[in-house]
């Protein structure tokens, strides 16, 4: 369970990592990782927090602040529900192709992915099973730098801590949705562009940790705003399209029900696109927490 948790939540994180790419002027600096909803016809205050989605043990916390947004809600919803059996079967699914890797490309493409993926310690004959999304777990394991039994992973901790407290879960989309969004924004030949990038993302990873620890979403926008890391396809695909589509439905029947804290990746905060500006144009105040 934990093993297909932290594939899971790794191929999440390598997509996260090129989240962060939406800029948009807002009153307030971005120097906060937890926004209240208030307003609109709401009865109660909701919160949506931007999320790491995994980090060494060394560098991990949840700040003061969250746990009393906690206290406040009667829901914590995540991007996909951690908590449902159903989605740990779909994420073990979308892990492996019906289509070998190898089967999907020329010979001299085949051997350039095996010598790419020897930088990764493995070979093509040994992930020849994975599916295109998989490949991203190898980055993710190398993005994070300290061995994997260190790894804190936000949502799992974030969750237990909600199920303990007797909080309802729940998740903004299925694992189902996450997985045609990908692939619509990433093919083999992207995985293997995005796998030659492993040192660039490394650096970047460390940056990013301390840009999230600071609760700074500007410095974690300027570091991800490189073509290397996304077009603007992918843009529409892994963060505009889904946030409308919690914006304009999922998270406002949510909100009416009761008070959530919402949790999703830091990048979907920001941007003309991003969550927080969103919300305010359909008319909610969402102010930050400090």
């Amino acid at each position: 369970m934990r093993k297909m948790m932290t594939f899971a939540v790794m191929v999440a994180m390598c997509f996260a990592a090129v989240s962060f790419a939406q800029t948009k002027k807002i009153d307030e600096k971005m120097n906060s990782v937890l926004w209240e909803i208030s307003g609109n016809g709401l009865k109660e205050s909701s919160f949506v927090l931007g999320t790491f989605h995994m980090m060494c043990e060394k560098d991990f916390q949840i700040k003061p602040k969250v746990f009393g947004a906690l206290k406040k809600v009667q829901k914590v919803v995540f991007e996909i529900d951690y908590s449902n059996p159903k989605e740990i079967v779909e994420m073990q699914k979308m892990m492996l192709s019906e289509k070998k890797l190898s089967e999907q490309l020329s010979v001299d493409d085949a051997n350039e992915l095996n010598e790419i993926l020897k930088a990764y310690g493995t070979t093509l004959e040994a992930v020849d099973d994975y599916s295109v999304q998989a490949l991203y777990s190898i980055l993710g394991m190398k993005v994070i730098p300290c061995p994997q039994e260190e790894i804190r992973m936000y949502e799992i901790e974030l969750l237990k801590i909600a199920l303990k407290e007797g909080k309802a879960v729940g998740g903004l989309e299925k694992v189902v949705d996450q997985l045609a969004f990908l692939g619509k924004s990433y093919d083999l030949k992207e995985a293997m562009r995005q796998l030659k990038l492993g040192q660039a993302y490394e650096e970047l990873s460390k940056e990013m940790i301390k840009g999230y620890i600071n609760e700074d979403l500007v410095v974690l926008d300027k570091l991800i705003k490189d073509v290397r890391f996304m077009s603007v396809d992918q843009e529409r695909w892994m963060l505009t399209e889904r946030n409308i589509q919690w914006v304009d439905k999922d998270m406002p029947e949510m909100m009416s029900a009761g008070s959530v804290l919402f949790g999703v990746g830091s990048g979907h905060l920001m941007g003309d696109n991003g969550v927080v500006a969103l919300l305010r144009e359909r008319g909610y105040t969402v102010k930050p927490v400090y």
